[in-house]
């Protein structure tokens, strides 16, 4: 699912959470240096990469949180997934901020602070695996959508649940509506327009971002199909339908029925 914080389709968000790795690394190695030499300009570099480690998660920090509420699906796995990632990272910010602290106080045992270093790292480990697994399985910030399933549109519904610019959706393509805190698809099939909830019931996953063709819909991320007309399950691994909802044409207008 496209990342709403991006440079041309290129998230942010990932690109920016390279500095405060490297950073938060290159500070253990240097303390580590320091440990095994002597030599206070290791401690010295230590300091000014956990400090530039900070400032860079503060600022990575600005796109991940746009994607969060924005992008993840809500009541998702991947958003309980991006929930533990978020608080495993302010754990490392935490951690390294303290070491900055410590590292002040010339009086503090190097191996106090090599040990909340690598209590750091650990962290940022496990947190940056979890990014992985929102990126790569399921697909947070990834623009992958089939060749012409249409531009990515999201727009929300006003209070006559008008449905405005069906007509711009060509067969086979969706778009994306908030109506009354719910995510609504709107669909074009071979035989006219279908709305259905944007949540597969196996794990939560957008089927808006999904590929829809012959009236069925495939989820992103595992591979469950649902027909958008009925909403039953055509295909696992999910074993629950997906709820459906009527489309009222008034001549050239349509309103959607909850």
């Amino acid at each position: 699912m496209r990342s709403r914080a991006h440079i041309k389709g290129h998230p942010l968000h990932p690109i920016l959470v390279s500095f405060p790795i490297a950073f938060f690394t290159g500070t253990l190695i240097s303390d580590t240096i320091f440990l095994a030499t002597g030599r206070f300009l290791f401690s010295q570099m230590a300091f000014y990469l956990a400090l530039g480690g900070i400032v860079f998660s503060l600022i990575a920090a600005i796109p991940g949180i746009v994607d969060y509420f924005t992008v993840v699906p809500p009541e998702s796995s991947a958003k309980k997934r991006a929930t533990k990632h978020g608080l495993l990272n302010i754990g490392v910010l935490l951690v390294f901020t303290m070491v900055l602290l410590l590292k002040n106080n010339p009086e503090m045992s190097i191996y106090v602070i090599l040990a909340l270093e690598v209590t750091g790292a650990v962290i940022l480990t496990v947190a940056g695996w979890m990014g992985g697994t929102l990126v790569h399985r399921n697909q947070i910030g990834v623009d992958h959508r089939y060749a012409s399933a249409g531009k990515w549109k999201v727009e929300t519904i006003d209070q006559n649940m008008e449905l405005k610019d069906l007509d711009t959706l060509k067969v086979n393509q969706m778009k994306l509506f908030h109506v009354n805190g719910k995510r609504i698809v709107i669909g074009h099939t071979e035989s006219g327009f279908v709305a259905f909830d944007d949540f597969c019931t196996h794990r939560g996953g957008c089927l808006a971002d999904g590929a829809l063709i012959c009236g069925i819909v495939q989820c992103p991320w595992h591979g469950s199909q649902f027909d958008v007309r009925t909403g039953e399950v055509k295909a696992g691994p999910a074993k629950e339908p997906i709820k459906t909802y009527p489309i009222e044409s008034r001549g050239q207008r349509y309103f959607l029925k909850l």
